[in-house]
């Protein structure tokens, strides 16, 4: 302010003077962090703030304010700062909630600047790169820039066209005809269509980091389904590994260097030849595959720079075959097949297709006739087809305008070893006669159907998920990935479907069923109609079949190492580690280990229907999680890709899963078992993970249906078992006190119906919502060691009694709800500073009653074994002395189900009365307990009534006592001398004071006498008149409390659980003392006691 007001004065050496001193002001205390307000509209580097007749704010540090971080729990600013960071802002009066609350511009800032570069090749390149140099500088990332074309459409267009094309398509279309092989490319190609569309709606749902597939599936429907669909995909993108390498091998030895073959062919006949070629596939196969391994582990830099070379192979080779199609129109190559008959003969079988020729007038037999002649003379003795068969010659490639389609267009299937023979051309043959000379003919080498054709064609249309593996490194992945996938697929299903119809109308029936071109001196068939040599398709598919081998064995190592770090399986976690630039070196060895089973298989059409089985599951995971996602209609469910629908994925689907079984029924079970295993073992083992997906929704969705249809009426009781609610106490610590009691409901439960674990934290719910977190921790933590499964419900009370009263109100939800509380016995509740727990204890008693909820109280709690003790032997004891709706049967049969309880064997007693039938009710109880389908052993314990004890009195007085000492607690000296109870009282305490082992209580004629060492008799009926005035119920209760102990002390002593009806508290709560005394001596002696009440309804039945 003075140097505004001093500037603006009229002297001008003065305000020149006042400039330079301000100017270096400003200077040295921008360079120290501080703002200040500085002159002039050019001298801050960035003009930020508001700015008012040439002022400017001068910003400390890189010339951004600072704020706080857009991320929630960040680093907190101090006080001052926020309120430097908010002033001139008009936040200030959100500036309290900004350490959890960012503000909408800083959010926007960081989303906008948000990045995915997957870990993938292209960070493994660049670091190989920087490893390279002496001293890497360190470059900015840059953005992903690749588009539709060359991020998705040119990738999936590389994956898509494979192996299958070039090796099994002719053989396919000759096998299966071409409305068959037609009706099998429609189908595939139908298939990965309506899986591209449901991937485009679940890949636009949102940003989709690198991982494609395997991300997209376990963020819809869980980590369950996405590492079982993640290692299925992994599995197949495996053995499509082998099956590339196997296909390059069989290009390599058949058609390129058949004499590199180690185990030779040549004069081998039937297995053993099949079986050299096997072998010479296993040995080039594992030197192929240590090979490719090798270029992926030295670096991906190598295989992404041949990735456009190979790419051009594959586009050149297509590009040849629709060329020579053109060129068959006008001038077909010459092709010629020489026929014996109807049978097509080997070309190596024959030199000249004829069985004699004239040279200078003179008849000379050929090679051929020696082959099947015992002598090259004119008189030998020659196969019997051979003499009685003429041999022709004709074009194996008669062009596309020869009418041939007619010919070709339904299917010819073959036995393995049949001989192939061309279709309406007549033959002279003995039915009844086996054929001869075999080994001069074309044979099929498997046994075709069409749903093997289905298996080994579908390979040809995976691939599609090469672009949304690429995300991280597209600059639009929301737009690209639809397009490029779709547009591919209608590419490659329109070469597919096209190939289809020109095979069948240019190539001739018998060369497209020759799978390995033996009758056209051992060409490549789709290779003799390329245009302009045959060699073009050869050299092309090779090289297409290399890169796409390494392609795989680059891909399924990084696809096992993002499942790997998931840390959704657990055993897989070693593979998650890898070289120092992140490459995946021990996935790397698990995938060359796993490909060389495929090599091991060697057959290229026995690997095919593997890999399609686990591309399938893929593919129908991805259908299912777009269809749940549409159908739950999940708010974050907003596609970008507008042109799906459930019926399409549900479709789809249906396709993958039909496809499956009509592959092979076995493989399909092998891989749904497969998935099965790693699902239940990821449930069971693996990391607990919340990703928001379909699964979790549709759990939802199923659960408020079943607690709907809960609501309708309470259970039958054939379908009743205990939803039990388990009140524990906490200690300061938060700790549970108990920690036993969840181990008997674990028992109890074996895993089944409802568990709630419950506390109450005495405070506010605003002071104390911390403690309240940490003791659901605590019962979580618990209930997860214990192995209970099931709920923890902690309240926040102003006192526990009424936090109690609230758990067993509002517990459950719905139908949903609990029937049975189990509660611990109080402990040391005699000593005055527990009475409050007892007191509790006994409301918590009553609420259960008026609620009409079973009530389990197990007293010696801390007595009672853990869940990893087993009693070998020993009995549970029921003591059933009123019915109580069936659940004292009930409880030791569960108990008995689990493993601590399973040995020991169960007893029932029951008491007989002075005028039951004793006898009869044994035979009752026996037959009530054969129609519950319950083992037990039955005694019917006889109690004859009888005279009130002396013993008796005294507990009872003893009880009074105590009662009497807790009411006095409470009064006055003059209110205490007023009391009438209260001069008896203290002459008995005289007496039991000053003779306490003297004294003994004796009946005589009629009244209670105290007898002091056998000489003085003190009548107390007399002496005390009060004493008659005790509560004759009390006593009567005591009486019974003390003959049923007797009993149950001489029946149980040695039992391992004793269950033991509960009575009811008394309604007057001026008895509370004594109803807890009579619990006391009910159960004094027993080591472990489980007293019951029951809920008011019967829980079991004799009816199935």
């Amino acid at each position: 302010g003075l140097l505004f007001h001093l500037s603006s004065g009229s002297n001008l050496i003065l305000k020149f003077v006042v400039v330079v001193v301000a100017v270096v002001v400003v200077n040295k205390l921008c360079q120290s962090n501080m703002v200040l307000l500085a002159l002039g509209k050019n001298h801050c580097t960035e003009n930020i703030g508001s700015k008012s007749a040439g002022w400017c704010f001068c910003v400390s540090g890189d010339g951004h304010p600072k704020e706080s971080s857009p991320f929630i729990n960040s680093s907190a600013a101090t006080d001052a700062e926020k309120s430097q960071q908010y002033d001139g802002k008009n936040m200030a009066l959100f500036e309290e909630e900004m350490d959890t609350s960012p503000m909408v511009s800083s959010l926007l800032s960081s989303l906008a600047n948000y990045s995915n570069l997957p870990t993938g090749s292209k960070e493994h390149e660049e670091a190989e790169n920087n490893e390279e140099g002496a001293r890497p500088s360190k470059k900015p990332v840059k953005a992903p820039q690749l588009g539709t074309l060359m991020g998705v459409y040119l990738p999936c267009i590389q994956n898509i066209f494979g192996v299958i094309l070039f090796l099994r398509m002719t053989w396919m279309v000759g096998i299966g005809g071409v409305f068959g092989s037609f009706i099998i490319v429609f189908m595939c190609c139908s298939t990965t269509m309506l899986t591209a569309i449901s991937m485009s709606a679940i890949a636009t749902n949102g940003v989709v980091p690198a991982g494609g597939s395997y991300y997209m599936i376990s963020r819809s429907l869980g980590p369950e389904f996405g590492g079982a669909v993640g290692i299925c995909f992994y599995l197949g993108t495996t053995f499509a590994g082998a099956m590339y390498i196997l296909g390059c091998i069989e290009i390599l030895l058949i058609y390129i260097i058949p004499q590199a073959a180690i185990f030779k062919i040549e004069g081998l006949e039937g297995p053993e030849a099949e079986a050299a070629l096997l072998n010479n596939m296993r040995v080039y196969g594992t030197l192929v595959l240590s090979l490719m391994a090798l270029v992926v582990f030295v670096g991906v830099k190598y295989v992404n720079k041949l990735a456009l070379v190979f790419l051009a192979c594959v586009i050149l080779s297509i590009l040849a075959v629709y060329a020579g199609v053109i060129k068959t129109a006008v001038d077909p190559p010459v092709f010629p097949v020489c026929l014996l008959g109807n049978r097509t003969l080997l070309s190596k079988a024959y030199d000249v297709c004829a069985k004699v020729i004239e040279i200078d007038n003179e008849t000379v037999t050929t090679k051929l006739w020696s082959s099947f002649c015992d002598s090259d003379s004119l008189n030998a003795t020659c196969d019997d087809y051979f003499a009685n068969n003429n041999v022709t010659e004709i074009q194996g490639i008669p062009g596309v305008t020869s009418g041939i389609l007619a010919k070709n267009l339904f299917g010819n299937y073959l036995e393995k070893g049949v001989i192939i023979e061309k279709r309406g051309l007549a033959s002279d043959a003995d039915p009844d006669s086996p054929p001869t000379s075999s080994n001069r003919y074309v044979l099929a080498d498997i046994t075709s159907f069409f749903t093997l054709l289905v298996g080994i064609y579908f390979p040809s249309v995976t691939g599609i998920m090469a672009g949304s593996n690429r995300s991280g490194d597209l600059r639009d992945a929301q737009k690209s990935i639809p397009i490029g996938t779709i547009a591919a697929i209608t590419t490659t299903s329109t070469v597919y479907m096209s190939c289809v119809v020109l095979f069948g109308a240019c190539i001739e029936g018998v060369v497209l069923r020759d799978k390995f071109g033996e009758g056209v001196n051992g060409n490549l068939v789709i290779g003799t109609l390329a245009w302009p040599s045959p060699w073009v398709i050869v050299i092309g598919s090779f090289f297409s079949t290399c890169g796409a081998g390494l392609q795989s064995l680059t891909g399924a190592p990084r696809l096992l190492q993002a499942i790997s770090r998931d840390g959704i399986i657990p055993f897989l976690r070693v593979f998650g580690h890898g070289k120092a630039n992140g490459e995946p070196t021990w996935a790397l060895l698990l995938t060359a280990s796993i490909c060389e089973i495929g090599i091991i298989i060697a057959s290229l059409d026995a690997v095919a229907p593997i890999l399609s089985m686990f591309f399938l599951m893929c593919y129908m995971f991805v259908n299912l999680a777009c269809a749940l996602q549409t159908l739950l209609r999940t708010p974050n469910w907003r596609p970008r890709f507008k042109f799906y629908h459930w019926a399409l994925s549900f479709l789809g689907m249906s396709l993958c899963l039909s496809l499956m079984f009509i592959c092979s029924w076995y493989y399909a079970i092998v891989a749904m078992g497969i998935a099965t295993c790693i699902y239940k073992y990821i449930e069971f083992c693996g990391a607990e993970k919340e990703w928001g997906d379909g699964i979790r929704g549709i759990s939802l969705s199923a659960a408020r249906f079943a607690l709907m249809r809960l609501e309708e009426g309470p259970p039958h009781t054939k379908n009743w078992r205990p939803q039990i609610l388990v009140l524990v106490s906490v200690d300061a610590e938060q700790n549970v006190e108990q920690p036993r009691l969840i181990s008997l409901t674990n028992q109890l439960k074996a895993g089944k119906g409802l568990t709630i674990v419950g506390t109450s934290v005495q405070g506010t719910f605003l002071d104390n919502y911390a403690e309240a977190q940490r003791a659901d921790q605590s019962l979580r933590k618990l209930m997860e060691t214990e192995k209970v499964k099931g709920f923890s419900q902690v309240v926040i009370s102003s006192n526990l009694r009424d936090g109690t009263s609230h758990l067993i109100q509002i517990g459950g939800l719905g139908g949903l709800k609990h029937n049975t509380v189990m509660v611990s016995w109080p402990r040391n509740w005699k000593q005055p500073e527990y009475h409050q727990q007892f007191r509790n204890f006994i409301e918590t008693v009553r609420e259960t009653t008026v609620a009409s909820l079973a009530l389990l109280v197990p007293k010696n709690i801390a007595a009672y074994p853990s869940n990893g003790e087993r009693f070998t032997e020993g009995h549970i004891d029921v003591w059933w002395i009123v019915h109580d709706g069936g659940m004292l049967m009930l409880l030791p049969f569960l108990l008995r189900q689990n493993k601590v309880w399973r040995k020991c064997k169960m007893r029932i007693f029951t008491v007989a009365q002075m005028d039951d039938n004793s006898i009869q009710m044994k035979k009752d109880l026996i037959t009530f307990l054969y129609h519950l389908r319950i083992d037990a052993a039955v005694e019917v314990v006889e109690m004859h009534d009888g005279d009130i004890s002396a013993y008796t009195y005294e507990k009872t007085l003893v009880m009074e006592q105590r009662s009497q000492i807790l009411k006095q607690m409470h009064l006055t000296k003059n209110e205490m001398e007023r009391e009438p109870f209260y001069s008896w009282y203290l002459n008995a305490i005289c007496i039991h004071t000053c003779y306490p082992d003297k004294v003994k209580h004796i009946w005589m004629q009629g009244n209670l006498v105290a007898v002091i060492s056998g000489r003085c008799k003190y009548n107390l009926h007399t002496r005390w008149p009060h004493y008659r005035y005790l509560n004759q119920i009390d006593v009567r209760r005591m009486h019974t409390a003390m003959r049923l102990n007797e009993v149950i002390t001489k029946k149980s002593k040695e039992a391992k659980l004793v269950l033991l009806n509960m009575p009811g508290p008394p309604k007057n709560r001026v008895g509370n003392e004594n109803y807890m005394e009579f619990l006391e001596v009910l159960t004094e002696g027993l080591n472990r006691v489980l007293l019951v009440r029951g809920g008011g309804r019967e829980v079991i039945t004799i009816y199935s």
